[in-house]
Parts: C-alpha cells; sequence; structure tokens
C-alpha cells in the first residue's frame, strides 16, 4: 500500500513539473508587442506635430488601444467594407477630407447606436439639433439613422466649422465638444492648435483616436489583422422604391415587394415605426434587396 501510495505521488510530481515547464514554455513563447507608431502622421492633410508635448504619448495610448481592442477593431473592418464606399463620394462630393470617415468610426462604430445622451446613428446627431442640418425627425422617420442624408449632414456641420477654425483637426475636436465650447478654450488658453489645447478627457482624446483608426484601419495587417476579404461585410446589394403615399403597415408592404418587414427595417433604419406618414409633396426612397425579378 505504501509502495503504491509513492508511485502514484511521484507519477503526480512528475506530472506537475512537466504542466510547469510546458506553461513557462508557452509564457516564454507568447510575446505581446507594442505597436510602432510611425514617424510622421497626417489627418486631412495637416502633419500631426509628433514631437510637441504629450502627442506621441497621447497617440501611443490610442494605437494600443485600437490595436488590442480585438474584437471592436475587428468589427470596424469588417463594417468598413460595407459602409465606407457610401461614404466617401459624399465626403468628396462635399469637399471635405476622405479622413472623415473614421470619425464616423469613433462616433459610432458603424453602427446605429444611441448614447446616453440621445444622440443618434453613425454622425451621432442629437434630436434637437438634426432639424437644422437638414434632417426628419417626426413619430415614423428619424433621418438619423439614414446614412446618406447623416452624411450630408455632417459634411455641413463639418464645412461650417472648418471655416471657423480654418484646420481640420479643430474641425473634428468640434464635432465633438461643439464649437462655441472649442473656441472658449481656444480663446482661454491663447493657443490655435488642437495640439496644444488642454481639454476634457473625451475631446483630448478625441483626434487621436482618429489618427490612431485610420492608421489601423488602412493597413491592418501591420498591425495583427489579417482578415479574409471574404470574412468582410460586403455592400448590400440593393434596388429602390420611391413611394409618395402615407404607408399603413410596413410589413404588408413588404411581403407585397418580395421581402419582410425584417430586411424592410434593417436596410431603412430611419422608418421608426410599423407606418410611414408620407405628408403630401413628399416622397422617400426606400431600400429593399434584389431578391426579386423586376
Amino acid at each position: 500500500m505504501q509502495k503504491s501510495l509513492s508511485t502514484i505521488f511521484s507519477i503526480a510530481v512528475i506530472g506537475f513539473v512537466l504542466i510547469a515547464s510546458v506553461s513557462d514554455s508557452l509564457l516564454t513563447h507568447s510575446v505581446v508587442l507594442a505597436p510602432k507608431i510611425p514617424t510622421t502622421l497626417t489627418l486631412a492633410g495637416e502633419e500631426v506635430p509628433m514631437e510637441s508635448f504629450g502627442v506621441r504619448e497621447a497617440l501611443d495610448k490610442e494605437f494600443i488601444i485600437n490595436t488590442y481592442r480585438h474584437s471592436s477593431t475587428i468589427l470596424y473592418l469588417k463594417r468598413a467594407a460595407r459602409w465606407f464606399p457610401l461614404i466617401e463620394p459624399i465626403l468628396e462630393e462635399y469637399g471635405v477630407p476622405d479622413d472623415f470617415k473614421y470619425l464616423a468610426v469613433i462616433e459610432s462604430g458603424l453602427s446605429q447606436v444611441v448614447s446616453p445622451a440621445g444622440a443618434s446613428g453613425f454622425w451621432q446627431f442629437m434630436k434637437k439639433t438634426a432639424p437644422e442640418y437638414g434632417l426628419v425627425v417626426n413619430a415614423t422617420v428619424d433621418e438619423r439613422y439614414h446614412v446618406e442624408k447623416s452624411t450630408v449632414a455632417a459634411c455641413t456641420y463639418l464645412l461650417e466649422s472648418y471655416e471657423q477654425f480654418g484646420s481640420w483637426s479643430l474641425t473634428a475636436a468640434s464635432y465633438n465638444m461643439g464649437r462655441s465650447g472649442l473656441d472658449k478654450r481656444l480663446k482661454e488658453q491663447g493657443v490655435d492648435s488642437y495640439w496644444e489645447l488642454h481639454l476634457n478627457e473625451e475631446t483630448a482624446r478625441y483626434v487621436y483616436r482618429m489618427v490612431a483608426i485610420k492608421e489601423v484601419l488602412s493597413r491592418p495587417e501591420d498591425f495583427g489583422f489579417k482578415i479574409a476579404t471574404s470574412d468582410l461585410y460586403a455592400p448590400h446589394d440593393t434596388r429602390i422604391i420611391s413611394v409618395s403615399t402615407t404607408i399603413s403597415d410596413l410589413s404588408v408592404f413588404a411581403l407585397e415587394n418580395g421581402t419582410n418587414f425584417k430586411e424592410l427595417k434593417s436596410l431603412n433604419p430611419w422608418l421608426r415605426n410599423r407606418s410611414l406618414t408620407v405628408t403630401v409633396g413628399t416622397s422617400y426612397d426606400l431600400l429593399l434587396l434584389k431578391t426579386v425579378i423586376e
């Protein structure tokens, strides 16, 4: 009996040593590298002053977060494949730098989210502000969730800000904290650059996040993200039905047009009810999948 116990004990010790050895080996070979920050960076054609106080460390933080927060960054990459082709031509048409597509990423993750304060959609417009930029918000329609129309609205805001500040980095910051608040901070501190401002934590990170997201999404493999093209979310292949009269039941409308309520709502998230009220002289374009013979 004693010999048997001794044998069992010896086997257990050997097993423990082997497990410890393997674990130690795995730890030794699991190397986590700090992401490499480029020596020069730009945002909307403006150079980021890498040698200015605090700039490199603030960027380092955002590069680390977006390199190692894997689930979020992978989703950004997948969604960007679907939505950037829609957003990019609108930015170009309105003369807003292409880099501002990354502002939509840091605002919403290219998802139809609602903030705790009530800001909604890809570009996070507040309900009160939305109509000032041409977005309809009523009982059955909320165009803050309309990707194309809200992108146009964002362009209008950004161009107004650029006209006031003459800097795209300050323009981006104003999108987060508002023009009046940003202008007040610039005057209080006697500087004219985003990179020199002392700001609240959210706005202080905001433009750095935009720069880091731009770099990671522009060249993901340099940061360890290897995603096959087949794994990206492709743009929806859609057709348009223009409606100029009220639809009392969108479920019935969907079925009559070869789709269902789920697809209709997913492709038109700006529809906020089970009906659509259309006033005289107004029309709406509804997107449907190309699933029927036209």
